[in-house]
Order: C-alpha cells, then structure tokens, then sequence
C-alpha cells in the first residue's frame, strides 16, 4: 500500500507502510511464534488470516482540530496542531465518504475545535462506526454540553446528507487529558444500537460498545472459534470478556449452555438483545445468558460447571487470578484470543495443566505490528 500522508511525513501512525504485504504477515508470524515458543513448544500454527492491506478499518478516531469554519480531522502534530487525513485509505469506502460531509456540518454550524494548546474550544473528536449493512454511527465528543442543542436542532440536515445514519450521540470529555471519551453518553437519535451482522449473528453496538476494527477478519476469528467449540462439542461454554457478545452467540447450539460475563452494563444490554434475536431465527439454540460482572474477579461458580471457556482479555491478559482459577478449575478446553502476545505468553506459563494444540494470527491491522492470535488449550 503506498500513502502520501506517511510518504510526506504528515503521518507516521502505520509505522510498517510500504513493506510488502506478505512481509509483514511474515514478520507478525515470526513474532508471536517466537513469543510463544517457550511455553507451547509443541504448538501447531494454522496458516494467518489476512483481508484487505488497505479500505478495512470500519470505525474512525478522529481529532477534531484546525480552526472554527475551517475544521481538519485527522490526527495532531508533535505541537498539537490538527493534520487533516480524510483522503486516508484505511477506512472502508462507506466510511471515508462521510468524511467531507461531516466537516461540512461542522464547519456550517461553526463549532469551534477544541484547541489543545491553549485548552480552549468545544469539539474534540469524532468517532464514526460502518455496519455492513451501510449504516453509520456517529459520536461528537465535545468538552462540555454547551453546543447539544444546535447540534440537534440541525441533525436533520445531517441525516438528510447521510440518510444511512443509525445512531447519533454526543459523548462528554471535559478534562484536558489524552483520553478519548469521558462517561456521560447522550443519544439524539430515537436508536440506540447500530446492528453489526457478523457471518450469521447480529451483534448489537452501543455508542461504547466495542468491537473488533475490521469486519472480515473478526468474522473470521469468530468462525474459527466456533469450529474449535463444535470439535469439542461442550455442553456448557462460557464466554469471559464477552463484550457484545460475539463468541457467546456464535458458540451458541441445541443443547448447550452459553454464558457471557462482561463487565459494561451496556454491552451485556445489547447481548441480550442480540440473543433474542437469534433465538427467534433458531428457536432450537440452548439457554443464552449474560451477566454483568468483573470477569477476572466473578467467575468461580461456574467455572466448575464450563466444559469449555472462552477468553478475550484486553491487552493487559487474563492475569495471575484469573489463570490460577482456570488451572484449579475443572475446565477442558480454552479458546483464548489475544491482541497482545506477550501478556498470552506469560497468562499460558500459569496455566501448565494446558497445553497449546493450535493457534493462528489474524491480521486485524494491516500495515502497523498490531496483531491478534487465538490459541486453543486443552488440558493434559
């Protein structure tokens, strides 16, 4: 992939832009087998998953910035000043088109971008989600709550711009600080969900929710999750760090038990409600439930009842509790999936009663080191 903002240094967050595709598939290869390789010296790896090297990112971060009327989205510079990256080809075509508009609609009602250095402005990021379906959800994240009204009032100019608009919500960030989002949430649209339909499951998303950035390999990673679950066939799964519920529901079957433990009341909420719909497309599927828990801390219970469970930790792993709980349960299997390697690495030398059998990269974020890789324990 070639890019005029890294080839003209406005831009350097792609820090592995213009290696060949192939390489860097390579190259996150050789680092995660190296990483692992202590601890699951036996380990078989599955060939990597890769989709698209450029238009797969299905969800936008972008720094507000530049000047009232004259507003750039992109990224700041080392000073603080915007860097406008809306010709990005990163993003998903129906995303990247929504760019112009919506610096358009902010520059019409002359919200002033919050200006980092002399902490003083407004509207601080936009942060935009695509569904496959073309739908689109969009947060102003604004320092206080001052300019909700006018961005109400012309939302219907905006919908008519973008008539694929789902969802719309203002997310509240008052402090001077390099975080992305504050606590307080308010919808301006009658929806709340923006419906994100995965291989067949329909996974609700919440202005908070999280989900994986690109749709065809996290499609992908849960398909391959689910034919690891049906070849142990377990009559009980439980999902730890189920977030919306995507491993849950596509381990979902006739005659198993699945529960999801998350820790985001809103995230279990859109759960829930996926479940329901897949229960009235399959009315055969077994009981589905979630429950709103610290997964690292709640889970004892039913871990002596799970035949087989799923982990999808953040970056910071599972941790020594949680692993020790696993390694005293009666558990069988674990499907782990992991965006960092190194916490894998060390959360699997606490589990020794397991052993790795299989695992496989997915490229989520081509052109950057990040990487995801699942792995699939079975004790010994």
């Amino acid at each position: 992939m070639q890019c005029d903002y890294f080839d003209g240094g406005r831009c350097r967050s792609c820090t592995l832009m213009g290696m060949p595709y192939a390489a860097q598939l390579a190259s996150k290869q050789e680092r995660c087998a190296a990483a692992l390789a202590e601890v699951a010296p036996s380990i078989t790896w599955l060939p990597a998953v890769a989709g698209p090297e450029s238009a797969f990112r299905n969800k936008a971060k972008l720094v507000v910035a530049g000047r009232t009327g004259a507003v750039t989205l992109g990224i700041l510079d080392d000073s603080g000043r915007g860097v406008d990256l809306t010709e990005c080809g990163l993003y998903e075509p129906g995303l990247a088109r929504t760019f112009p508009v919506l610096a358009g609609f902010i520059d019409s009602l002359r919200l002033e971008p919050y200006d980092v250095p002399a902490r003083r402005g407004q509207l601080k990021y936009l942060i935009l989600t695509h569904s496959p379906d073309d739908e689109l959800m969009i947060r102003f994240v604004l320092r206080t709550g001052h300019e909700i009204p006018r961005i109400r009032k012309a939302l219907p100019r905006l919908v008519a711009a973008l008539p694929r608009i789902a969802v719309v919500s203002v997310n509240l960030q008052p402090e001077h600080k390099a975080i992305l989002e504050g606590d307080t949430e308010i919808l301006l649209t009658d929806r709340s969900t923006l419906p994100m339909c995965v291989n067949d499951v329909v996974l609700g998303l919440r202005p908070n929710s999280f989900f994986q950035t690109n749709t065809a390999v996290a499609a992908a990673l849960y398909r391959q999750a689910r034919e690891w679950v049906e070849e142990r066939s377990p009559d009980s799964v439980w999902d730890l760090y189920c977030g919306v519920g995507g491993f849950a529901l596509h381990a979902a079957a006739s005659g198993r038990e699945v529960v999801g433990i998350e820790v985001a009341p809103d995230a279990v909420e859109s759960a829930r409600a996926s479940a329901s719909e897949l229960r009235r497309q399959h009315p055969d599927v077994g009981p589905i439930r979630f429950t709103t828990a610290d997964a690292t801390a709640e889970p004892d219970a039913g871990l002596s009842s799970a035949d087989l469970v799923i982990v999808n930790p953040p970056r910071r792993g599972i941790g020594s509790d949680l692993a020790g709980r696993l390694e005293e349960s009666k558990v069988q299997e674990v499907i782990y999936s992991s965006c960092n390697v190194d916490s894998l690495a060390r959360d699997l030398a606490l589990m020794p009663s397991f052993s790795v059998r299989e695992a496989r990269l997915f490229d989520m974020f081509p052109q950057t080191d990040h990487h995801e890789v699942m792995v699939r324990l079975e004790r010994t």
